[in-house]
């Protein structure tokens, strides 16, 4: 019992990530918008001069599960990286790349940090990373965009989409531009093979709050 107790605040998942992904009582689907901003393939390779890189000062990768089915508890990650860029005019060049550092797992308890990442978990020495691609891009209404693509985690690759809002575009410092995404989502656990207490004092499912400033 102590050992399930000191595990709770920890498990993601992409999620990078945030971490499914059906929207996770954050952002419900929106009415679409003309056929004009239908889905539109979005090829990796468009990660070009135009995506804003992530800057991970400003910017968060938090989660959250639920222990004993009573109450929530919180833990984020502390080193990702990235590229993003939803582009308005042409959704064919947008971009969404996500990677984070499996290790950097913070539940803010060092005892069940160790046991996040090792093989229970995280198996953060053979999975380092989780990475998330945005495949399709969807405009859905002003700020509110469908992306569909591939997250991995410990090995395994399954296709989610997640709803992204588009949180602001402005100016930087030094005449830079920048801008800022923030994504909320569901995923199951168990579909990535992190089966531990899943429905036995850790709920399967884990929500993930991504949210990202960047500058180009």
């Amino acid at each position: 019992m102590k050992r399930a107790q000191m595990i709770g605040a920890g498990v993601l998942v992409v999620a990078a990530g945030m971490a499914g992904v059906a929207a996770l009582g954050g952002f419900g689907h929106h009415t679409n918008v003309p056929a004009a901003n239908a889905i539109v393939a979005a090829s990796v390779a468009s990660a070009d001069a135009k995506a804003y890189e992530v800057d991970a000062v400003h910017s968060a990768v938090v989660y959250r599960i639920k222990h004993h089915n009573v109450a929530w508890n919180y833990g984020r990650f502390n080193k990702f990286s990235g590229q993003f860029n939803l582009n308005v005019e042409n959704p064919s060049e947008s971009v969404l790349n996500i990677k984070v550092d499996a290790a950097s797992i913070d539940s803010a308890n060092t005892k069940r940090d160790d046991h996040l990442r090792g093989g229970d978990f995280f198996n953060a020495k053979e999975h380092p990373e989780l990475t998330f691609t945005g495949k399709t891009f969807t405009k859905k209404s002003d700020t509110m965009w469908e992306v569909t693509g591939d997250l991995t985690l410990l090995g395994q690759t399954k296709s989610i989409t997640v709803n992204v809002e588009d949180t602001g575009r402005g100016a930087g410092r030094g005449g830079s531009e920048v801008a800022g995404i923030e994504a909320k989502f569901d995923i199951k656990r168990t579909d990535f093979g992190m089966n531990y207490m899943a429905g036995k004092g850790l709920s399967d499912e884990v929500f993930m709050i991504v949210s990202f400033e960047g500058g180009r």
